[in-house]
């Protein structure tokens, strides 16, 4: 029996659904009906399309056997992505011994948020997210292929590609992941040395052997941030082959692991008797599933965003109500750094999202019935991977947690409620992540320093100007004044000030991401400062009050909304690393409660 608020929710959704996803499915059915994508092709668009495949030329010149396109996301200055230089030529021996063809059908980029982080180029981290989208579609528009493969991992670049794969909703999709680098130095340790730098104590030879000594190998980042979060979703979602996603790189089992994906994927196509597009995995209950793991797992929060255009693209309205709703009866199960000392790989070998979706199964909290790439029924994603005598086969997993430091029972959880929090009142609508925040944290009633710009918070910090309780307004963050960037650099001086004693949080119209750690965060906050949204409206002193218990974003102060609204000299964000080509999107891009998505609000 499915869990009454799950229920309601996603019946609310269904129903909010309705006019977009009835249309979204009518169009996948057309063409689906259109038959293989190549039949329809000239013989020169086919010689075109044949050209440079090698010894595969003729099979797909005169064969029926189905051809996989790959989308790939890989570069090599991702760590994360690295592996997947590798996967073309593992799909394309997987599938031409099965008796298919498979073509690289085209590059998307994947830039780096950690690069990025604090510097301009962080400007265009959340628009990537939608030319990773309008790539996809770009790639796959060649109409040669009967099924696809995703390759791809990190912050936008899964929610793009999902954006882009329900352009071709009727596909079949499978995502391929390139799964965790080993652990090196403990996130915790490397916070440590963050927050020492920050203060002057370490100097700079002691933050880069720290920072090398973590980020060390090929493979996604250890801590439970976005790139990680994506790939639970996946799994919850249903697009993932089960346990694979945090498996590591360059390993038998995880070369096993795509080249049965890309198996898998051709195997669901309209060419045999199991076809099962994206759209008929990507529905509500799958969202809902989604929501669930997010919460469960105290997830980053940028999937506020990013669920809800991924969503809309498939003509399912979330908002965040939803997310609220589901959190406040989804408990906590795992405790992943910055919710904990364990990185993925800890969690991954406690039991991980096997035995996650498991205890969450038994207790109501998942729809039970979603169709998966693996099959009907998310039982088939409480297995576990294992390559026996060289043969990929999946095994009940262990049933229960291996280490409860890590990941509980949902019948006995780290917290009764989800890892976000969603918080509205006079100043708007923001959320923030609860998981790793203590309670005696959750509440703070202070004064507020206001910026238009994090590097102005820094100049305040080094200047000694946070000398008791602050809550840091950091605003024209938003996603039509300068794309939305993520403010972690902020995140080792706040840590700084909450150390020092002092009740601290941070109030934003941009980002924070899933490492936003244990200082609150009252991040998205609608409507933007750019929109006219109460935010704009704040001077230094003023009293707020960011409750995540109770959910409330409150001015406190009387007579702020009678002010004019403040205005911000935002000609700096218009030029220089690559952001002159992007003010189309400035300018169409809709709210972040909304997706934060060029695509329609």
């Amino acid at each position: 029996m499915v869990n009454t608020v799950i229920s309601d929710v996603t019946k609310r959704i269904i129903d909010r659904s309705a006019d977009l996803r009835g249309p979204h499915l009518e169009r996948m059915e057309q063409a689906k009906s259109k038959g293989p994508a190549r039949a329809h092709l000239s013989c020169s668009g086919q010689a075109h399309a044949y050209a440079g495949a090698g010894e595969d030329q003729n099979s797909m010149a005169t064969g029926t056997a189905g051809n996989l396109g790959i989308v790939t996301a890989y570069n090599d200055m991702l760590s994360a992505h690295q592996p997947f230089e590798r996967y073309p030529g593992l799909i394309r021996d997987a599938i031409r011994a099965a008796g298919g063809t498979a073509q690289v059908a085209g590059g998307v980029p994947a830039m780096c948020d950690g690069v990025t982080q604090g510097e301009a180029g962080m400007e265009l981290s959340l628009f990537s997210r939608d030319v990773i989208a309008l790539a996809t579609g770009v790639a796959l528009s060649h109409n040669t292929y009967d099924a696809a493969v995703f390759l791809g991992v990190c912050d936008k670049i899964v929610p793009g590609l999902v954006i882009g794969a329900q352009a071709f909703g009727h596909l079949p999709a499978v995502f391929l992941p390139a799964g965790p680098m080993t652990s090196g130095l403990p996130n915790d340790e490397k916070a440590k040395i963050r927050q020492k730098f920050a203060a002057g104590e370490v100097g700079r030879e002691e933050l880069m052997k720290a920072e090398m000594a973590a980020y060390h190998g090929p493979g996604t980042c250890t801590f439970y941030g976005t790139a990680n979060t994506n790939q639970m979703l996946m799994e919850f979602m249903g697009l993932h082959l089960p346990g694979s996603s945090f498996i590591n790189p360059n390993t038998p089992l995880r070369d096993a692991l795509t080249e049965e994906g890309a198996r898998r994927a051709l195997s669901l196509s309209a060419l045999g008797n199991h076809y099962t597009p994206v759209c008929q995995i990507l529905d509500e209950r799958a969202f809902v599933n989604g929501i669930v793991g997010l919460m469960a797992t105290g997830g980053s929060t940028n999937l506020l965003i990013h669920l809800i255009a991924m969503a809309r693209a498939g003509g399912i309205v979330l908002d965040w109500e939803d997310f609220s709703d589901i959190s406040a009866v989804v408990p906590l199960v795992a405790r992943v750094y910055p919710n904990g000392l364990a990185d993925v790989n800890h969690f991954h070998a406690a039991g991980g999202l096997g035995f996650a979706i498991g205890t969450l199964l038994e207790d109501g909290l998942l729809h039970p019935d979603t169709l998966t790439v693996a099959g009907q029924g998310l039982h088939n994603y409480t297995k576990e991977p294992k390559l026996k005598d060289g043969e990929l086969v999946w095994e009940d997993g262990a049933g229960h947690s291996l280490n409860e430091k890590i990941v509980r029972p949902a019948k006995d959880p780290f917290q009764a409620t989800g890892g976000l929090s969603r918080l509205t009142g006079n100043l708007g609508t923001g959320v923030m992540k609860v998981s790793a925040v203590a309670p005696e944290h959750q509440v703070v009633e202070a004064p507020v320093r206001v910026f238009n710009d994090q590097n102005a918070v820094k100049e305040a910090f080094k200047a000694g100007e946070f000398t008791d309780d602050v809550i840091v307004v950091v605003r024209f963050q938003g996603p039509k004044a300068n794309g939305m960037p993520e403010l972690h650099s902020l995140t080792p001086i706040l840590s700084i000030l909450q150390g020092r004693g002092q009740k601290v949080a941070l109030v934003t119209d941009g980002r924070m991401s899933g490492a936003s750690g244990k200082v609150p965060a009252a991040i998205h906050v609608c409507p933007e400062a750019l929109d006219g949204g109460a935010i704009a409206y704040l001077q230094d002193g003023d009293l707020l009050r960011v409750d995540a218990i109770k959910g409330e974003l409150e001015i406190l102060t009387p007579g702020v909304l009678d002010r004019v609204p403040a205005t911000a000299d935002l000609t700096a964000n218009l030029h220089g690393v690559g952001r002159d080509l992007f003010g189309a999107f400035r300018q169409n891009v809709g709210s972040a409660d909304t997706g934060a998505s060029i695509f329609g609000v």
